[in-house]
């Protein structure tokens, strides 16, 4: 979600969070203290999006388009966006660790950025399972001539170059449909980013992430989590249960329509039925002159309480099977939309007995952003995803090739199988007999 134009001689990325209750467009650009504006934003209802992959692609399609219309709209529209930044999410997510080793041939001279392209590179080229591609590959720590736990080898001497990785796959088709989306939406997709790792960039601290940090992002169909510990990406793992499936209990156990069930859970779920009390009751209009429900919201916090606690389970799982369970003392950072139901942080910390707070996306904003609810939990990601594009932008390296051509020699995020899938696919239907 990334799109680049002259606006009052500025860079703009543009994030786009597809998930699966909503579709959210940011328009960003950073100001003279390196803090992120957001010019514009836009949302939409998602309709074609299940636990976080496409379900339909019709309807996704306009689902992206209310969005990006409304963030042009708010900027008056004079800006044309084209190039976007998008999440991944979903089930099919899968992280492994692997170790790369890269033998320099040129000992004379200092390792540099071009030996760590070239191992990360060779990372891109593991074999998989059938089906499954890399989305990232992200280096733990660096081993230079057997000497370990190197954060940053650049400028050092050595032949022999090896690191640690955190590599991250997910499913070709649910990367092509995400693809096929944002295409016929008139849009280009410029790099895909975990979804995690974009709410983490907007939600945590360098301090937080260097001390042993988990951030849990719950989200409508998923709940996504990723651990950092001395600044580095330990563990991501994906919950396939979010905000819906609470929605989903509360139809079923007070027997009333989505909607309301919605409604319910945003302006009275607790995640802590002991806070609420007997006597609060909430009424429900019945259906074509039928009697109005009458329901006890802490009956409603009962049914809220036993999903949430099935959620963190999972989560608390995830983190003793990190092994870095004993060492995390920045604790659980919540976000996303889910993380907005009362008395959440006090139900992570009695399942946990880890200290928890809730995760807003305004560590690296600036003052000036003047967009309502823009704070907002459930906005991490999107807001993430503009903090990735200004990230990937400042890592690009652009150096003069011998014929005088620029190059670029940005990290590369996405596998070429994935582009020459589409290009093949696009040539075969452009074909005339």
């Amino acid at each position: 979600m990334h799109e680049e134009k002259d606006l009052n001689m500025t860079t703009v990325i543009v994030g786009l969070d597809i998930g699966t209750t909503k579709i959210a467009c940011f328009v960003g650009t950073k100001n003279e203290h390196d803090k992120i504006e957001i010019l514009s934003m836009g949302r939409s209802e998602s309709l074609g999006v299940s636990r976080g992959m496409v379900s339909n692609i019709n309807n996704t399609v306009e689902s992206i388009k209310k969005a990006v219309a409304e963030a042009k709209s708010r900027l008056g529209g004079e800006l044309i966006i084209r190039n976007v930044i998008v999440g991944i999410a979903g089930q099919h997510i899968k992280s492994l660790q692997h170790r790369g080793i890269h033998t320099r041939i040129n000992t004379e001279y200092e390792i540099s950025q071009t030996d760590i392209d070239a191992l990360i590179d060779d990372m891109y080229r593991l074999v998989m399972q059938p089906g499954e591609e890399i989305i990232h590959v992200l280096p733990q720590e660096y081993i230079v001539d057997n000497e370990q736990g190197i954060r940053d080898p650049i400028g050092m001497s050595g032949v022999r170059l090896e690191a640690n990785f955190h590599i991250i796959t997910g499913q070709v088709a649910a990367a092509m449909n995400i693809n096929k989306c944002v295409q016929r939406a008139g849009l280009e997709v410029k790099e895909t980013i975990l979804e995690p790792l974009a709410s983490a960039e907007a939600v945590l601290s360098e301090e937080e992430k260097d001390a042993g940090v988990v951030l849990v992002d719950i989200g409508g169909g998923t709940t996504d989590i990723a651990i950092f510990h001395e600044g580095i990406i330990r563990h991501t793992a994906v919950i396939p249960f979010g905000g819906n499936i609470i929605t989903e209990d509360i139809k079923e156990g007070c027997t009333i329509m989505k909607h309301q069930a919605e409604k319910l859970k945003v302006k009275f779920g607790s995640a802590l039925a002991s806070e609420s009390q007997d006597t609060e009751i909430v009424c429900i209009p019945g259906l074509r002159g039928r009697d109005p429900k009458e329901i006890s919201v802490r009956n409603l916090a009962s049914i809220v309480q036993a999903r949430m606690e099935e959620i963190i389970e999972h989560v608390y799982y995830e983190i003793r099977n990190s092994g870095y369970e004993k060492k995390l003392i920045g604790g659980i950072v919540v976000t996303g939309g889910g993380s907005q139901l009362k008395h959440v942080t006090q139900l992570f910390e009695y399942i946990t007995g880890m200290d928890t707070r809730i995760g807003y996306p305004t560590e690296h904003l600036g003052s000036s952003n003047t967009i309502e609810n823009l704070t907002s939990p459930m906005y991490a990601t999107g807001i993430g995803l503009v903090l990735k594009g200004f990230e990937s932008n400042e890592k690009s390296r652009t150096i003069q090739d011998d014929s005088g051509a620029v190059k670029n020699h940005s990290k590369k995020t996405r596998g070429s199988f994935f582009e020459s899938i589409l290009k093949t696919s696009k040539n075969f239907f452009t074909e005339e007999d």
